[in-house]
């Protein structure tokens, strides 16, 4: 998982920190007004119904799961990503603050790229994260995406370099779909629904993430704006059982917030966002 979604960090606003702090209390409030600017319309484009991820093994039906293999069907994939929770458009920028336990602070950008880059045939959007702290970079980050005919969102891996005092700590959680075997995983299902669980991405031992729908009516206020009917999920990896992190997605805008509660605690927020239309 990049380091945006490991350590896929959120500044939760108002009530809705208490709710997931206090053991996620029930914080949904569909009838919520919505601030000015706040959207929850669809992003543009057309997709078929959702269904079994595109390259599923016959007879699944389900998202993947765990090491389970998958199959990927070039021809069913665009770079053209308009999954409503997370469009992205190239141009499209993201910047987040992040304050953890210790009072740490970074800032993230995330960048939709007009590059693609190839990957088991697949042509995949390249999104640049880079993450500092006062100013100096600790984490340079390439993730790679795709979305399927039915609408599901793919992470087909990620190019990623710590820093440390200006140098380069690490290269660990790089992973490639295809490579060593690496698979691919879901980060956004088509029409994702309470219950749905998924693999986001697999690489034995060292990137193994997990996601589960949790709720599509969620309230939350954060620096950008105010939004309901956020989508929430729930991320683990068995690589760090005793991690967990809830993320929020607000539709055409994308990732809002992130809380991790356990193995740790860091909050993270949406300040500004650019592009997308």
């Amino acid at each position: 998982m990049s380091r945006r979604y490991r350590h896929h960090r959120s500044l939760i606003a108002g009530g809705l920190a208490a709710a997931v702090l206090a053991g996620l209390a029930a914080c949904s409030d569909s009838s919520s007004p919505q601030a000015a600017g706040t959207s929850t319309g669809t992003a543009s484009g057309t997709r078929t119904s959702a269904g079994t991820p595109t390259g599923s093994a016959a007879g699944v039906s389900t998202l993947p799961q765990g090491s389970q293999p998958v199959q990927l069907d070039p021809a069913t994939f665009t770079t053209e990503i308009d999954n409503p929770y997370w469009p992205m458009a190239p141009g499209t920028t993201w910047v987040y603050t992040e304050t953890d336990a210790d009072g740490a602070k970074l800032r993230t950008k995330v960048t939709v790229t007009d590059q693609t880059k190839m990957i088991a045939g697949i042509e995949a959007r390249v999104v640049h994260d880079v993450v500092s702290e006062d100013g100096q970079i600790v984490e340079d980050t390439f993730d790679w995406y795709a979305q399927d005919a039915a609408g599901n969102i793919w992470y087909l891996g990620e190019d990623t370099k710590e820093f440390e005092n200006g140098k380069l700590k690490t290269t660990a959680g790089s992973w490639e779909t295809g490579v060593d075997g690496a698979q691919a995983g879901v980060i956004i299902p088509a029409q994702p629904q309470p219950g749905m669980t998924y693999r986001q991405e697999y690489y034995r031992g060292k990137a193994e993430d997990n996601g589960a729908v949790l709720s599509l009516q969620e309230f939350a206020k954060v620096p950008f704006g105010s939004f309901h009917g956020l989508l929430m999920t729930r991320d683990t990896t068995p690589l760090e059982p005793d991690l967990v992190e809830y993320k929020f997605y607000a539709k055409d805008f994308g990732p809002i917030l992130t809380a991790q509660t356990s193995g740790g605690f860091s909050q993270e927020v949406l300040v500004k966002r650019t592009g997308g239309g």
